[in-house]
């Protein structure tokens, strides 16, 4: 009998296995990915378009875009394409980013021939009604001015805007006369030039019947190459801190960051890991002295974003106000242990072993895989990428993470940001 006293043994693994996707082409060229796996009669259809705010002529085109896809067709309301997509079980899920629009449907499969006929007529025969957009907008502009009042919002629109600068698309924020002046015509434009080219990538488990229905009814979209672009280049950055304050605020939102490198650079799996040691888990360093030890925020973390042109890393928290300098100067303070002191065996370990284990749990399913999947076609990664940053991570000793610190982690090449 199980003795449940007893701790199950620890099995430690470094395997990656990503599922292996079957590749198709549409009618017109455009690549289809089948990442098949599981057993529930569920499927997620996901088209890219490379319609994301990188590619505006005319800043908010791409959100407000992609956000009227479902409001009417010709045919239908969006009321009527809201009860459709309940009627059949099915979910539809856009999401406009920087670089790339997704629009996804998640469906039964009994009902996944009818939900794809759906999604392709609001790809193909979308209105973009006027009293759509003009609600859309004020929903908008209504979130704009409950954000703007937001310390966390602003520091975090300051920091993108001093990494990037404000007439690039990475650290541009929508003003309210923009969002006043979009026209129906301009959104039109926008989604006419670039929702004609797709990457599709199906998960979940689809029958041979239900991937000649996606096949086929996809075959009006042509290839999208996702070429790898150049980056853009670096703003010229201040050594000053800059701190912004608000009346009425009792707290502060202290935002630290800095241009980073890519998931294709050599260094990368040391970045990432020595992120993840500063601030990207519960027991990382800054949670353990900033929250822990010193009472000073009730969270705090460090992320590294990765995208097409650019990258940064950056570290967030909101803290009293009279604890703006000391959170700076301790958050100053881990940076520099990185770069001088080893990194002890148990704590290495216990981070070692926590990273490699939650990016194994983040491939439970087949629609996980298939995330996976895209990040290797939007970065033109290697199959193999994954597994071979976990191979590099399990052997990375004290003195790699501390040149890797050195070079990438310095407290001096921060910028400072607080505004509170």
């Amino acid at each position: 009998m199980l003795d449940r006293t007893l701790a199950p043994p620890f099995v430690r693994s470094t395997s990656f296995e990503l599922i292996q996707p079957i590749q198709k082409s549409s009618a017109k060229g455009a690549d289809i990915f089948f990442v098949l796996g599981g057993m529930q009669n569920v499927s997620k259809t996901e088209l890219i378009f490379p319609a994301g705010r990188w590619q505006e002529k005319v800043w908010g085109a791409s959100y407000f875009s992609s956000q009227m896809l479902s409001k009417g067709t010709r045919d239908k309301t969006s009321y009527e394409i809201a009860q459709l997509f309940d009627h059949y079980g099915s979910h539809l899920e856009i999401n406009p980013g920087l670089d790339f629009v997704s629009v996804a449907v998640y469906a039964l499969n009994k009902n996944l021939e009818a939900s794809i006929v759906l999604l392709l007529e609001l790809l193909q025969s979308s209105v973009f009604p006027e009293k759509e957009l003009t609600q859309l907008k004020s929903i908008y502009l209504q979130n704009l001015r409950v954000n703007r009042e937001k310390t966390s919002f602003q520091s975090s629109v300051r920091l993108r805007r001093s990494l990037y600068g404000d007439s690039q698309p990475y650290g541009k924020e929508l003003e309210e006369q923009e969002v006043s002046s979009l026209s129906k015509d301009q959104l039109i434009d926008h989604f006419d030039q670039f929702y004609k080219t797709a990457t599709i990538i199906v998960s979940g488990n689809a029958s041979d019947a239900h991937q000649k229905v996606i096949t086929d009814a996809f075959g009006c979209f042509a290839n999208n190459p996702l070429r790898k672009e150049s980056e853009i280049a670096s703003m010229p950055q201040t050594k000053e801190r800059q701190v912004v304050s608000k009346e009425g605020s009792v707290q502060s939102s202290i935002r630290l960051g800095k241009r980073s490198i890519g998931r294709t650079h050599t260094d990368y799996a040391g970045v990432v890991f020595l992120n993840h040691i500063l601030g990207g888990y519960f027991g990382s360093r800054l949670m353990k002295n900033i929250r822990e030890e010193k009472g000073l925020s009730y969270g705090i973390s460090s992320s590294l974003t990765t995208m097409i042109r650019a990258n940064h890393l950056a570290i967030g928290a909101d803290v009293n106000l009279e604890n703006v300098g000391l959170t700076f100067q301790e958050i100053r303070n881990e940076l520099n242990r990185l770069r001088t002191e080893s990194i002890n065996p148990a704590e290495l370990e216990i981070a070692r072993n926590h990273f490699i284990g939650s990016l194994q749990l983040e491939i439970t399913t087949s629609f996980a895989h298939a995330d996976k999947i895209k990040n290797l076609l939007l970065f033109n990664l290697p199959n193999n990428f994954y597994q071979q940053m976990i191979l590099l991570i399990d052997k990375f000793g004290p003195d790699d993470l501390i040149r890797i610190a050195n070079e990438y982690f310095h407290e001096d090449s921060f910028l400072e940001i607080a505004v509170g």
